[in-house]
């Protein structure tokens, strides 16, 4: 966001300095905004931590005054149900959690052991969320609007987006027979030959293949051939199943974080060191059959933006072009003096719902507020 803020200060009159601060205050004001809260004064926009490296707990929005700061409430009762798989995973957070560097200055030991104890809080709710029989998907969608524990990631994805049931009983089971689902699909629609296909989805195909390469050119791990492939067939076999909107560009950037996600259920450490010969090729289909049935959750709130001319992206931005000028009506005119048009640079932030602009793996917010609005 910075570039967009920098290349519409430096055409302004006066003070460009003041103007590009001005337009990146307003972005992250509509950010706020879109979060559901109001931060007046200055905000600051962190990046949350990896899972496994020295944390930063500062949370991603923090303001200057002290009545603005997130409150993560107090840590709840015991009562957890025996056997939980989130109790290894909590005991594993904590000993991360209670370890302190020993040359910290004092000041900064106090800061960093209170955010310590606020975020282990925030994991006992987590965890004590996700024991029930029954997950409270109202108490688990408040909780996840600060952000998921990295390694709580999959199994809330799961449940908010409707994919896993909240009963804890029925889970395995519906899992069980969605990944099969999944797998007669694929069966059906992709592993057949091109003779078997019409023009137009043989077009959509080559243009998928086209498109999977270039899908976080950036990173090694996704060039690997079998995610490229696994890729490839989950993005047909959406399309062809969902022939109103069909393929467009900008679907499989969407793929990217949920591949990450339940990746991270099987690989261990840091994402360049992952590698596919870790996995069996039932730990693959599983990957992918998650995958396939979280976007589609994900996206069946939002068809509206991949359908003929795009009315739902369209609608989006309009509404932050309205945002801008509310919150901040020297930005607005600025930017329409330059002859500037919101779509021209704010349809891909939309299309791809900023993933090609922020951290992949950032979009608790965006589930929340996509299937719950």
């Amino acid at each position: 966001m910075s570039g967009s803020g920098g290349g519409v200060g430096s055409g302004a009159g006066g003070s460009p300095n003041n103007t590009e601060w001005r337009f990146n205050q307003t972005l992250r004001n509509v950010q706020g905004m879109l979060k559901g809260r109001s931060f007046p004064g200055k905000v600051l926009l962190t990046r949350r931590s990896e899972p496994l490296s020295p944390p930063d707990y500062s949370p991603r929005f923090e303001s200057e005054n002290d009545e603005y700061e997130h409150k993560e409430g107090s840590q709840e009762g015991e009562g957890q149900a025996p056997g939980n798989s989130f109790d290894s995973a909590s005991a594993k957070k904590s000993n991360i959690l209670s370890t302190s560097s020993s040359n910290s200055l004092p000041d900064a030991q106090g800061l960093v052991s209170g955010a310590r104890a606020t975020d282990s809080a925030r994991i006992d709710k987590f965890t004590k969320e996700l024991s029930r029989p029954a997950v409270i998907l109202d108490n688990l969608r408040e909780l996840s609007w600060s952000g998921v524990p990295p390694y709580m990631q999959p199994n809330v994805w799961r449940l908010l987006l409707g994919y896993a049931p909240p009963n804890k009983d029925r889970r395995e089971g519906v899992l069980t027979r969605k990944r099969l689902e999944y797998v007669e699909c694929v069966s059906q629609y992709y592993d057949i030959p091109d003779s078997e296909r019409s023009d137009e989805e043989i077009t959509m195909l080559r243009q998928i293949a086209v498109d999977c390469p270039r899908t976080v050119p950036d990173v090694t791990f996704f060039q690997n051939p079998q995610i490229q492939k696994s890729l490839e067939r989950i993005l047909y076999t959406w399309a062809i199943r969902h022939p109103a909107s069909g393929y467009v560009q900008g679907i499989n950037d969407l793929v990217t974080p949920f591949l990450v996600v339940f990746l991270s259920e099987h690989l261990e450490g840091n994402m360049d060191s992952w590698s596919m010969d870790n996995l069996s090729a039932q730990d693959i289909s599983n990957i992918e059959a998650d995958c396939y049935w979280c976007l589609s959750k994900f996206l069946d709130g939002m068809q509206d933006h991949y359908t003929f001319a795009q009315p739902g992206i369209q609608r989006l931005v309009f509404r932050l072009k309205e945002l801008v000028r509310r919150i901040d009506e020297p930005v607005s005119k600025h930017i329409e003096e330059q002859g500037l048009e919101f779509l021209q640079f704010a349809f891909r932030w939309f299309n791809c719902l900023l993933i090609r602009e922020v951290c992949p793996v950032t979009l608790d917010d965006l589930i929340i507020y996509f299937m719950y609005h």
